[in-house]
C-alpha cells in the first residue's frame, strides 16, 4: 500500500506566472527524501548525522520554498523514518502526474560536491523496463536546469560534480538506470547534495543555514525547468 500523500499549495510564484483562477492547477513537484528503501535505511552514522535525516530535512525546506513559490508539493513519505520501497516511490509521483519528480540523496566515498542524475537510457527492473524517450529528454533538461541553479548558488560552498547520467552510479550501471527512474512515467532526477563522508561537507549540510542554501538553489532549479517546460 502507498503512503498517504502530502499536498499544499499557495499561488505566489516568484519566476513563473502562475495566476491564481478557478481553472488554474498549480503544477506539482513531488519531493522524494531518499531512505529508508528496501536496499538501505541511509541511518548510518557519517560525520555525526545521517544520510535519511539531510534528505528529509532539505526536503521539508524545498516542500516550503515550492509551495511560497506557487507550486502544489506531494512528498513520498509522510515522516523521516517512514519507509517506502523505491518503485513505490516513483508510483506516487505518476498518480500524482508530477511535473518533476525529485529525489534527494547524499553521496558517499571519495568524490566531493554535488552532481545531478537523470535516467540516461531505459534499464529493467522487476519485469519492468522503463522510463520512456520522452521522459529521459524531459529528465535531461530538468537535471540541467537544477544542476545550472545549484552551481551558482553553492558553487562558493561546494564543489560542482555536473550533470551526469543514472547509467554513471552503481546501481544504474547494473540495471540501466536507478530503480526510481525505471518506475517513472514523469521527469526525475536524482540528486547527491552532498559527500556525507566528506568532513567539511558535512559540516556544511548539518547546518540550518546549509540546509536552506541548497533547498534555495534545488527550488531555483525546479522553477527554471517547469517554467520553460510547462505541462
Amino acid at each position: 500500500m502507498l503512503p498517504t500523500l502530502l499536498s499544499a499549495s499557495l499561488i505566489a510564484h516568484n519566476n513563473c506566472s502562475l495566476e491564481s483562477s478557478a481553472n488554474t492547477t498549480p503544477p506539482l513537484i513531488c519531493i522524494d527524501p531518499g531512505h529508508p528503501s528496501e536496499v538501505n535505511s541511509g541511518k548510518a552514522i557519517k560525520n555525526g548525522t545521517t544520510e535519511v535525516h539531510i534528505d528529509w530535512v532539505v526536503g521539508v525546506k524545498l516542500r516550503s520554498l515550492l509551495v511560497n513559490r506557487g507550486f502544489e508539493v506531494v512528498m513520498t513519505k509522510p515522516r523521516e523514518d517512514h519507509l517506502v520501497r523505491n518503485a513505490d516511490r516513483a508510483l506516487i509521483a505518476n498518480k500524482a502526474g508530477a511535473a518533476l519528480f525529485v529525489r534527494l540523496h547524499c553521496d558517499a566515498g571519495r568524490s566531493r560536491g554535488f552532481a545531478v542524475y537523470y535516467p540516461d537510457r531505459q534499464g529493467t527492473k522487476g519485469g519492468v523496463t522503463g522510463p520512456s524517450l520522452e521522459v529521459r529528454k524531459q529528465s535531461k533538461r530538468a537535471a540541467e536546469s537544477i544542476g545550472a541553479a545549484m552551481s551558482k548558488h553553492l558553487g562558493g560552498a561546494l564543489i560542482d560534480g555536473g550533470v551526469r547520467g543514472d547509467s554513471k552510479t552503481l546501481i544504474g550501471s547494473r540495471q540501466g538506470v536507478l530503480t526510481g527512474s525505471i518506475f517513472s512515467k514523469v521527469p526525475v532526477v536524482t540528486v547527491e547534495m552532498v559527500v556525507l563522508t566528506n568532513k567539511t561537507e558535512a559540516e556544511f549540510i548539518k547546518l540550518e543555514a546549509g540546509q536552506w542554501q541548497m533547498a534555495r538553489a534545488l527550488a531555483e532549479g525546479v522553477a527554471a525547468f517547469v517554467c520553460l517546460n510547462p505541462r
